[in-house]
C-alpha cells in the first residue's frame, strides 16, 4: 500500500501531527525510512491504530476525478458514435450514386427503346400505306381489265342479234374464235 508522511498521515486519521509523532516514538505505529531519511508511514499501519476516516477533500477529488472520467467515457462514446454515423453517410452516399447511375442508365435505354418504338411505328405506318397503295393500284388495274374484257365481249354490229335475244354462249364461243 501508500506510504505517507506524517502530516499527510494526520489528515487520514482526523488526528493531530503530533498524536501521529508520539505513536511512532512510542512504537504504537510502525514506520519506515524513506531514501531522504523521513519517516513513512504505511496506510494499512494507521487503519490498524486509528482507522482512517474518509474525508471531505479526498471525497471531494474522488467524485471529481469520477466526473473527469464520465465524461472522457461520454466523449470517447461519442467520438465513436460519430465515426460510426460517419461511416454509415459515406455508405448511403455511395449507395444514392450508384442508384443515379443504374437510374440515368434506365432512362437512357428507355428513351432508346421510345426512339425505337416511335421510328418502328413510323416505318409501320409508311409499310401499311405502301400496301394500302399497292392495294388500291391492284384493284384499279383489275377494273381497268374487267373493263377492257367487258369491252372486248361488247356485242358490236354483226352481234347485235345476240344482244337482242340475251347474251348466250353460242355468242361468246363464236367471239372467242374469233378473236384467235
Amino acid at each position: 500500500m501508500a506510504k505517507v508522511g506524517a502530516q499527510r498521515a494526520a489528515e487520514l486519521t482526523g488526528k493531530s501531527k503530533s498524536t501521529i509523532q508520539r505513536a511512532m516514538n512510542n512504537g504504537k505505529l510502525s514506520y519506515e525510512l524513506d531514501s531522504n531519511g523521513r519517516r513513512v508511514i504505511d496506510a494499512s499501519e494507521l487503519d490498524r491504530a486509528f482507522g482512517l476516516r474518509p474525508s471531505e477533500t479526498n471525497q471531494k477529488s474522488v467524485e471529481q476525478e469520477l466526473e473527469k472520467a464520465s465524461a472522457l467515457i461520454e466523449m470517447e462514446r461519442m467520438k465513436m458514435r460519430i465515426k460510426m454515423l460517419e461511416a454509415q453517410l459515406e455508405t448511403s452516399e455511395t449507395q444514392i450514386e450508384d442508384l443515379k447511375a443504374q437510374r440515368d442508365q434506365w432512362q437512357k435505354q428507355a428513351s432508346q427503346v421510345l426512339i425505337t418504338s416511335q421510328f418502328s411505328q413510323k416505318q409501320a405506318e409508311e409499310l401499311q400505306a405502301r400496301i394500302d397503295e399497292s392495294k388500291r393500284r391492284a384493284e384499279e388495274r383489275r377494273k381497268q381489265r374487267l373493263e377492257q374484257k367487258m369491252q372486248s365481249f361488247r356485242p358490236d354490229n354483226e352481234n347485235a342479234q345476240d344482244t337482242a335475244q340475251g347474251f348466250t354462249f353460242n355468242g361468246l364461243w363464236k367471239r372467242v374464235k374469233g378473236q384467235r
